[in-house]
This record gives structure tokens, sequence and C-alpha cells, in this order.
């Protein structure tokens, strides 16, 4: 099929762009650790607005919440603050922990879908890679209408997405042990075929067609089966993207949201500059993507402007550096050095859970314990 030549975008962004957060989380036996099947009560429990936010998952053991359009990054940290607390008093009256972490810790029971006949259509079609124990992410919507731009800016983020997946890398765990690697979520998603790294596309009318090319090839359902790390939201005008695990703590998903926003926002000025996007081999993304869900920060990142292996903590420095203007532009300058120092200190999620395994000599309860105060720490 001919592609199309690509169309310049129409309209400039706005100066602030809004932005919003989808949060997965565990719903964990308090014992245990086991995943729970009690998303149905969790959801029933909730009220009033974190009713409206909430949504039904893939598993039985998960939930999701949903923050409205937001400004700035107080007032994101405020709604996260709140839903994070009502799920989780929501999950501990069914009998359950509500927990941030990538993937399932120890083990899952039941891996039937909810009841819809969405998901019983993915079942019979993806088979045993629909029955995987649940996997957790954060999903950052920034406010960019223009599809053809949209489009565009996923190019140009291609080279960046995977220092954003190594800083939120929080599952180090399966059955109850280290992988190996700081995001195991990242590894298991692999077993999709609509999952990965987002092609290059010359236009929005490019994008389409390989997306009706893909869902004719039985590879998706339909268009909201595009997993891919960055896309054009198929449900609201946005940028969205899904590469990270959920974030354990509050102050961690505010970092991730505020450099994907000044993200998306330096590369809205590239393309309004005329610069073109880097055409990378898709061979090489995905290859930095698992280093990324790899080492995390603890070790090295491919930076796939330049070739080679290099320090991660050197990316994500020059990643601060390259959204220095629009962190600036959107007043987060301040808070996202803060957070990266903290994070420099603590490290990321994984590395915090296994600091605790080595401890603890392995005990995944203390990790478990750990990661419930600080899903709901505010």
């Amino acid at each position: 099929m001919k592609r199309q030549d690509v169309t310049a975008p129409a309209r400039p962004a706005p100066a602030t762009l809004t932005l919003g957060v989808e949060e997965e989380f565990l719903l964990l036996d308090p014992e245990t650790g086991e995943s729970l099947p009690v998303a149905e009560p969790v959801r029933n429990a909730l009220s009033g607005t974190a009713r409206e936010q909430s949504r039904q998952e893939f598993r039985h053991s998960m939930v999701e919440m949903v923050t409205p359009v937001c400004t700035d990054l107080a007032q994101l940290r405020t709604h996260l603050v709140a839903l994070r607390r009502a799920a989780a008093g929501a999950a501990e009256a069914a009998g359950a922990r509500l927990v941030a972490v990538g993937a399932t810790p120890v083990c899952e029971a039941h891996r039937t879908v909810p009841d819809e006949q969405r998901y019983h259509a993915m079942s019979r079609r993806f088979g045993p890679v629909a029955h995987d124990p649940a996997v957790c992410g954060c999903h950052v919507h920034v406010g960019l209408p223009d599809r053809e731009l949209a489009v565009q800016v996923c190019n140009h983020l291609r080279p960046w997405l995977p220092v954003v997946q190594a800083l939120t890398a929080n599952s180090p765990l399966h059955d109850g042990r280290d992988t190996g690697h700081a995001s195991w979520r990242s590894m298991q998603l692999e077993r999709w075929p609509s999952i990965g790294p987002t092609p290059h596309f010359e236009s929005a009318a490019d994008y389409d067609a390989t997306v009706a090319e893909l869902i004719a090839a039985g590879i998706m359902l339909d268009g909201a089966m595009v997993y891919w790390y960055a896309r054009p939201s198929a449900t609201y005008p946005t940028v969205e993207v899904r590469v990270g695990d959920v974030c354990p703590t509050v102050d961690d998903t505010v970092l991730v949201a505020g450099l994907v926003r000044a993200l998306v926002a330096t590369m809205v000025d590239h393309v309004h500059a005329g610069a073109p996007a880097p055409r990378i081999r898709d061979c090489l993304v995905a290859a930095a993507h698992w280093r990324a869900a790899h080492d995390g920060l603890d070790g090295d990142l491919i930076d796939l402007r330049r070739g080679g292996a290099r320090p991660a903590w050197d990316l994500v420095d020059e990643l601060l550096v390259t959204l220095t203007p629009a962190l600036t532009r959107h007043g987060d300058l301040d808070l996202t050095r803060r957070e990266i120092d903290r994070v420099r200190r603590e490290g990321t999620g994984a590395t915090r859970q296994r600091r605790i395994m080595a401890r603890t000599d392995g005990d995944v309860r203390a990790v478990l314990n750990h990661l419930t105060d600080q899903t709901i720490a505010g």
C-alpha cells in the first residue's frame, strides 16, 4: 500500500500543555502477596469522583484510576493522592492491599478475563498470552489535539523513551524471586504482537493505514489495541506515552508526568522548527528498550542518538538539559531537578525493592509491606 507523504501540522501547540495520568494497581492478599480477584467489589466500594475516575481492567486483580485533565503538576499530585487513597480504602474493605508495582510479584491463581465481549475476544485470539499474570503501567497523556502533529511528535520521541522506561522500572520480582530485570512487566508484555516501540510514520494517514493493515492481519482486534509505547490516544485528543511501569509513589508519578509533558513540548518545538525525526532502525530501538527494562538506571542504556552503551545517569542528565526550556516554560524545572536528585539517591522502584530484599534475606512480604505504604504516602 502506498504511503502518503508527510503533511505539515496545521496548528501550533499552546505554550502550556495539559496532562493527565492513568495508573494501574494490583490488588494483593495482605498475608501471601498473591493477586486477589476482587476488582469488582473494590470498584463498587468507590463513590463519587473516585468511582467516576476508576476503570475496569483486563484482570480481576487490577484497578485503574484516571486523573482529570490537569494544567500543572501540583494539581496533578492532588488528584493522584486522592485517587490512590480512595482506591486503597476500597481495597482494604475487600480484604486486599492496593499496591503500585509493575508486575505480579508472587502469583495469580485466577487469570480469567472480566465478562466483557471484547475481553473474551482477546482471550480467544491470543490464547495463553491473554492469561499471563497481571501487569500494571503508568500512562501519561499530554494534550495535543492535532493528530498530524501528534504522529510527528511520536516519531521524535523514539530516542528518549528508553530513558523514561528506565526511570519507571518497578517490577523486578516474579514468582517471589528477582528476575534479573528491573522491569519484568516490559518482558511479559513483549509476548503481545501489538506492544512495543512506536514505528516511524510519515503522516497520520500513514499511521491509520498501517493500523488498518495490522487489524486486517489479525494482529489487533481494533484500533484500541495499538499498544505502542507512544501513540495518538484512541480515546482522548492527546499523545499517550505508555512505556512505564506504574510508579511506587505519587512523587515518582509526578516526576514522570512532568518529564513526559516536557518531552512532548520539546518535540512539538522540533517539528515546528522543521527538524527531521531521527531515522533509527527498529531493531536498535527494540534493543534499547530491552536494555532499559533489564538495567533500569543501575547500569547502561543505549544512546540511540549517538550509538553505543553509556551510563544510564549520563542519559538522564542529558534528557534534563534537553528538556530545560520546556520545563521552565511549564514552571516545572525546580521540582523536576529535586525529584531527579531524589531518584539518584534512592534509586528506581526496582532498586528500592532489591535493597529491601537484600537486607531481609529475600523477604518478599517486607517488599510488599514497603510498597503498600509507598502507594498511599502523600
